[in-house]
């Protein structure tokens, strides 16, 4: 016999479970009278508490009564026990997702359920091993890496609260409580660096074919995607391993705090976007098995190899003077993309020429036994009247002086630093904070999970811009101030909130599997919708002298502070004896 009355409804029922989907997705929210819900299980909520309430029934609402206002977390089949509770059958790990950021992942892969996919090729190594359904599955432990790197203030407790949301609440056929930080760092080792490597090659893949497609730019040099290059050192523990992986750059002896481990993107400089991306040590292994890092002219230089797609004829790289050597501006050429690069100081220009209109000339630059033919545009740059203390020089190979003017050429250069230094700067507020020290830095013990958290760092981060993009696509003009009428460009986005974005969209758990796909369609629009008002100002031509604002108020310690353990006494003052 049923525990609980089964009434017809006052109101309008729809035809079948298709129908009831619909409806909740269209509303969002699920009314019901306080006065009907009651305990599936008679007094109380049965043997161990267990159980969701149920509605009794379903009558007609009147003004005044009181209700309950329910949000649908979950949809799954019943299991009814024996004393009439009602529990979810299946794994919150199931339904968990990242939100916006998933969505958004899944559009620029090509394939639904991306992490799914990739879960599923996963041969777990380590503590983890068989089928067993635990705590973690192999697709929860990727979503908890990818989300942890948009959470650098949270613990492994935090972020996994965050990735389950009222998930957790549910009360499921098997009990359900969230993993301890020491499960889901066997389940990081477990997953390994290769699944979050090869999500992040796909997202970057998906990236570039993504701005082939659509027009972007918010720089114009003739008909090329103007695209920028900037290296960067990223602290991590201070760890042996890490030690002796990564080393530390600016100190002969290897006596940096922590090592570092130095990074090269190639970012799109119009939105920021990175295009693909290589890293090495940064300095000698501390056991003496490197001499030496890799500076950002090999990575350059790896790059060229591995991600040969991304330097495509329309393409102008934009880089500092870090990068010349002309071999490998040679091989760069060779790939059919375009370079605009400053040079050094005593770098030998020879022209071969006379000026053009514009003031630039060709010129011959020599090196490593290879002689190319380049152009040359120097100008100087003033700022409120007063001239910047040095000439800029920059070599290109775009020749044609009508189709690319040096003007619109050195305005481009001013992007290098908009695509790169303010792109790493970005990327870097995701995980600052994050490490066992302030500021910026990856909070993995071992060089195998560095390698993985840094590649679901660029997958995260990327994520959120590519949320931005959505946002600005969506975004209504502004009615006044200098842009009023201009469609909102993605850089307009900011990118904190973004980040922001995706976090609570994960956290309000809007976004499971098993809503029904209107339902979420309307959470992400809205959750676009509310992004595409959260702007930046752009352009402000604001400048000042490169310099900190404060000193340190402590000394650098080196990587070996001495550290005491011992209690502490205390020694009361008491008058000197007579």
């Amino acid at each position: 016999m049923p525990f609980y009355r089964a009434a017809l409804p006052d109101v309008t029922s729809c035809a079948g479970e298709d129908a009831a989907f619909g409806l909740a997705g269209g509303a969002g929210m699920v009314a019901v009278r306080v006065q009907d819900l009651i305990s599936p299980a008679g007094r109380g909520l049965g043997k161990d508490g267990r159980s969701a309430l149920v509605a009794a029934g379903a009558g007609r609402i009147a003004t005044g009564d009181l209700v309950v206002f329910l949000r649908p977390v979950a949809v799954a089949a019943a299991v009814v026990r024996r004393d009439g509770r009602v529990q979810a059958a299946g794994h919150p790990a199931d339904h968990a997702r990242l939100g916006v950021a998933e969505d958004r992942l899944d559009v620029l892969t090509g394939r639904p359920d991306m992490i799914g996919q990739l879960a599923a090729a996963v041969a777990l190594q380590g503590k983890v091993k068989g089928k067993a359904r635990r705590a973690m599955t192999t697709a929860l432990a990727i979503r908890f890496i990818l989300l942890m790197t948009l959470m650098p203030d949270a613990d492994y407790c935090e972020v996994t609260a965050a990735l389950l949301g009222d998930l957790a609440a549910v009360p499921w056929q098997r009990p359900y409580r969230l993993p301890a930080a020491t499960v889901i760092c066997a389940w990081r080792e477990a997953v390994g660096c290769e699944p979050l490597e090869q999500l992040r090659d796909l997202v970057l893949a998906g990236l570039d074919a993504e701005h082939r497609e659509h027009d972007y730019r918010a720089v114009r040099a003739g008909d090329l995607d103007v695209c920028s290059t900037g290296g960067s050192l990223t602290r991590v523990p201070g760890t042996p391993a890490n030690r002796e992986a990564f080393g530390s750059a600016g100190t002969a002896d290897d006596s940096s705090p922590c090592p570092q481990l130095r990074e090269l993107r190639l970012s799109d400089a119009s939105t920021r976007a990175t295009l693909a991306v290589a890293t090495g040590p940064s300095g000698a292994a501390a056991g003496g098995s490197r001499d030496k890092g890799e500076a950002e002219q090999v990575l350059l230089d790896r790059a060229l190899k591995d991600c040969p797609q991304v330097f495509t004829p329309g393409r102008l790289w934009v880089m500092d003077r870090n990068f010349p050597g002309v071999p490998r501006v040679q091989r760069l050429l060779a790939t059919g993309t375009h370079v605009l690069i400053r040079v050094k100081d005593g770098i030998a220009l020879r022209r071969t020429g006379e000026f053009a209109p514009d003031g630039s000339y060709l010129a011959e630059i020599s090196g490593g036994g290879v002689t190319l033919t380049i152009r040359v545009i120097e100008y100087m740059v003033s700022v409120a009247g007063a001239d910047a203390p040095e000439l800029f020089a920059l070599i290109t190979d775009l020749t044609d002086h009508a189709a690319y003017p040096a003007q619109i050429l050195a305005a481009a250069y001013h992007w290098r630093w908009i695509g790169s230094e303010t792109c790493l700067k970005e990327a870097k507020s995701a995980i600052s904070g994050a490490g066992p020290s302030t500021g910026p830095m990856l909070r993995s013990q071992s060089p195998g999970l560095v390698a993985q958290e840094h590649a679901a760092w660029v997958i995260s981060t990327e994520l959120a811009r590519a949320a931005a993009r959505a946002a600005a696509a969506v975004a209504v003009p502004a009615r006044k101030g200098r842009r009023a009428g201009q469609m909102v460009h993605p850089r307009e986005i900011s990118f904190t909130a973004a980040r922001r974005a995706v976090v609570a969209s994960t956290r309000s758990g809007a976004a499971t599997a098993s809503l029904p796909a209107a339902l979420t369609a309307a959470t992400r629009d809205a959750i676009l919708a509310g992004l595409a008002r959260r702007r930046v100002i752009t352009d402000r031509d604001r400048h000042r002298d490169r310099k900190t604002k404060a000193r340190l108020g402590f000394p650098a310690g080196g990587p070996h502070l001495a550290t005491t353990t011992a209690a502490t006494q205390i020694s009361v003052c008491l008058p000197a004896a007579a």
